[in-house]
């Protein structure tokens, strides 16, 4: 359970969700005067598509997606980069370390509908190892943004290598887009990787085998 001095500093910001059932606190940050403006935005928008806002479902909507939004892009309040430092530690591990199937979720630059898959990152230390968890932190930074998967896989993958210097790193995005899935071409098994390496993983050949066999990935 969040503490009283927690919730008071929180709800200043943002709104705090608790179950005391279960004995936890779902905390979500919120600032107000973006909150309120783009739930006008959205309630405006909703006007242009011949909606009546005024009625039951849709009374509550523009604030629920002025919520919703920020939720969704809050990798802008976060520094990857601060996160992979966080846990920075040394050690004389030289194998590969690999962190796959990380979940991720973004937003399409393009129409801002969402894309979502996982990514596959791994790398090979150079006297400084990270806590396992801050990969996957760093993922979510960057994917929830708005993004091209493109540079979501070049941006994981810059950020790994400026913050522990390793002797390679691999990163490998497999994701569906639904602009392609429900709009458009409208593919709904289509998949698209992307892949980005640095050092052993990209002059390597045998390194970058072996890490694309270990994903379980076909890359052509």
């Amino acid at each position: 359970m969040a503490t009283k001095k927690q919730n008071e500093d929180i709800t200043k910001n943002g709104d705090i969700i608790e179950d005391e059932e279960f004995g936890y606190s779902k905390i979500e940050i919120f600032h107000p005067k973006d909150t309120k403006k783009l739930a006008y935005h959205y309630k405006e928008i909703l006007k242009i598509l011949g909606e009546n806002t005024d009625r039951e479902g849709l009374e509550k909507t523009p604030l629920r997606v002025g919520k919703a939004i920020q939720f969704l892009t809050h990798g802008y309040n976060l520094n990857p980069m601060d996160i992979i430092t966080s846990a920075k530690f040394k050690e004389e591990y030289k194998q590969m370390v690999l962190v796959k199937d990380i979940e991720l979720y973004s937003l399409c630059e393009h129409h801002m509908i969402p894309f979502y898959g996982k990514a596959h990152v791994g790398y090979i230390p150079n006297k400084h190892i990270t806590g396992l968890s801050k990969i996957a932190r760093v993922v979510d930074a960057f994917s929830r943004r708005l993004q091209v998967q493109e540079r979501l896989t070049t941006q994981i993958r810059d950020c790994i290598q400026e913050a522990l210097e390793p002797m390679g790193v691999a990163v490998v995005i497999e994701a569906h887009h639904m602009c392609m899935q429900m709009r458009g071409i409208q593919k709904q098994n289509s998949v698209t990787t992307t892949s980005a390496f640095t050092g052993a993983f990209l002059n390597q050949n045998q390194t970058r085998e072996e890490f694309i066999h270990l994903i379980g990935a076909k890359l052509h």
